[in-house]
């Protein structure tokens, strides 16, 4: 009832978000490795710099919906694209690699975040996104930590940097080790970070190594890494209870399910639990997929709308910095786990 009441004032933001997300959603189809969500934060970065202040003013609550609301519809239709059971058959072996390689980045992040003295809300993006799953990640991070557009913006531009460079030449570096094609497809699967550009990176193998078909290998280890995206939040979210629980003294003392618990989190566990129990098939999973990557499109225009690019390029010498570390730190790890393993 409250979102139909508030309609009147959020509709001229939202229909500016959705006019944005079209052209952005086309050309991430058409050029996969980079993706839709880069093209939206990029227009509305663009847009933003020419819409003046009296324009943009009576967009800004549909946006500011569109950047907090939409993404959090989108994590939640994230998981109807994860069938437990499938993923616990086919991703097991993969377990430890993705355990390692998640424990590396979160650790490389805290440390570079001390050292480096970058703020702390961009430095959990950027870790979070770099072991998990990309954008998805920092989707579903950044409501729980309260994370601003300007940082989820910067986080995402880091995450799609590295993630070109490795959907580029991670096939050719696989050849160049001599990898088997499951070990690449596990490669593929741990150390790139966003779907997109594993798919993009295991379907390059595919075509360097005829009849290898990693592709559907490297996408099942990747959907066990969102996965991860659960007790990643949970934890995240009880770390910031904590947080206003010591800076309101007793006021904040009270727990509270709802605000340890975000309720678009729990949505999209049953949202996994449903698709896993009733089997639901790809003709009606793929269509909510689809929706759940353009309201991923929708909010990242809507960040990009409320982003200084100036500021942002301004700023983001330790952050890339930072998210470099944390690729090749996930690289070296996902590969030395898999010697250990034997599966090298």
């Amino acid at each position: 009832m409250e979102l139909v009441k508030n309609f009147g004032s959020m509709w001229r933001g939202i229909l500016f978000a959705f006019i944005i997300s079209v052209p952005a959603w086309l050309l991430g189809k058409q050029f996969e490795v980079i993706g839709g969500p880069v093209f939206a934060i990029l227009f509305g970065m663009i847009l933003a710099l020419v819409v003046s202040d009296k324009k943009a003013k009576p967009l800004q609550a549909g946006i500011t919906f569109t950047s907090k609301k939409v993404l959090q519809w989108a994590v939640i239709l994230l998981g109807f694209g994860l069938n437990l059971a499938q993923i616990a058959q086919v991703g097991a072996t993969s377990l430890p690699i993705i355990v390692s390689t998640i424990a590396t980045s979160l650790v490389v992040s805290f440390v570079l975040c001390r050292a480096l003295n970058i703020p702390g809300k961009i430095s959990t993006l950027i870790g979070v996104g770099s072991s998990i799953c990309g954008g998805s990640a920092i989707a579903a991070t950044a409501p729980v930590i309260k994370a601003k557009d300007e940082e989820v913006a910067q986080a995402i531009s880091v995450i799609f940097l590295f993630n070109v460079i490795a959907a580029l030449i991670f096939p050719t570096l696989g050849g160049m080790l001599g990898l088997s094609n499951e070990g690449f497809g596990l490669f593929a699967g741990t150390a790139v970070n966003d779907t997109s550009s594993v798919t993009a990176a295991a379907a390059a193998w595919d075509g360097m190594h005829p009849g290898a078909n990693t592709l559907d290998a490297a996408t099942i280890v990747k959907l066990t890494r969102t996965l991860a995206i659960i007790p990643i939040t949970l934890v995240l979210a009880l770390w910031e209870l904590r947080k206003a629980r010591n800076a309101g003294g007793e006021a904040e003392s009270t727990f509270s399910f709802k605000r340890a618990f975000p309720l678009f989190i729990i949505f999209f566990v049953l949202a996994s639990v449903i698709t896993t129990v009733f089997a639901l098939p790809a003709n009606i999973t793929a269509p909510i997929k689809e929706l759940s990557k353009f309201f991923i499109i929708m909010a990242m225009a809507a960040i990009g709308f409320h982003t200084n690019i100036v500021q942002l390029v301004k700023s983001g010498g330790k952050p890339i910095f930072m998210g470099f570390v944390c690729w090749i730190a996930i690289a070296c790890v996902s590969l030395g786990m898999q010697h250990v393993l034997g599966i090298w």
